[in-house]
């Protein structure tokens, strides 16, 4: 199938879902939009309404350089809402869809939604929310809608970190800095980026006095976690103090 061919079949199948999603949403009307690249969640927020989706960022189009740029090949993206870079540009590669290809390329305007309906042929969706900011028209995908107090405490898990943008929540006691060497004990082996197996885990570690004050009462709470004075940190800064305190 020539591209174009495979482009408008593709588009057609979007303007189907966008009219769902208009329908059922009325997703235009919406003033107001923030998205949390860490928890991968749009909110979307108008005089009495606010609604929330998972998603997942296709590119950019830039009206000032008239060019477009795919998520993976943007520094600025958080890779847990990066397009499937694997999926979008093996196919290209394999059909010799150049758009498909390269990361960043001179377009016009309407690139954006013809690529979100590629994405959303292969890889899938509900419809395309494109919010517009500075010069930058940015094209999502949104794959799911959930709920707003399951937005809210998924939101909660990233913290923002000076030295490393915005990263899920960990917690450490007092005693423990990168530089100290005073043990790292954890209330299970932890690896950076891994998937927690319970929606409640965090990331949470203690050093050896008070390791000595939880095996004395058989917990974590109560009066080491008083006396350790847990604060919160960044899932980055937690495995640098890890790393030079085991």
């Amino acid at each position: 199938m020539t591209y174009k061919d495979f482009l408008t079949n593709c588009f057609e199948e979007l303007e189907k879902l966008q009219d769902n999603l208009n329908k059922i949403y009325d997703i235009n009307s919406f003033t107001k939009w923030n998205y949390d690249q860490a928890s991968g969640i749009i909110t979307l927020s108008k005089p009495g309404k606010i609604i929330n989706f998972r998603y997942y960022q296709v590119g950019t189009y830039s009206t000032k350089s008239k060019t477009w740029k795919w998520s993976w090949d943007n520094e600025n993206t958080t890779k847990n809402v990066v397009v499937d870079a694997e999926i979008i540009k093996g196919f290209g590669i394999a059909n010799k869809y150049e758009n498909l290809i390269n990361g960043e390329f001179d377009s016009y305007e309407e690139i954006g939604w013809e690529l979100s309906s590629i994405c959303i042929n292969l890889i899938g969706g509900i419809g395309v929310y494109r919010p517009f900011y500075d010069h930058l028209k940015i094209h999502i995908v949104l794959t799911e809608l959930i709920d707003n107090e399951l937005a809210e405490r998924e939101k909660t898990k990233y913290v923002d970190c000076e030295n490393h943008n915005r990263r899920r929540r960990a917690f450490i006691c007092q005693h423990l800095n990168e530089g100290t060497k005073n043990g790292f004990e954890e209330s299970f082996e932890t690896v950076e980026d891994m998937e927690f197996e319970f929606e409640d885990d965090d990331f949470v570690a203690w050093c050896n006095e008070c390791e000595k004050i939880r095996a004395e009462e058989d917990s974590l709470a109560g009066k080491c976690w008083e006396q350790g004075k847990f604060k919160v940190v960044c899932e980055k800064c937690y495995f640098k103090i890890k790393e030079t305190n085991l």
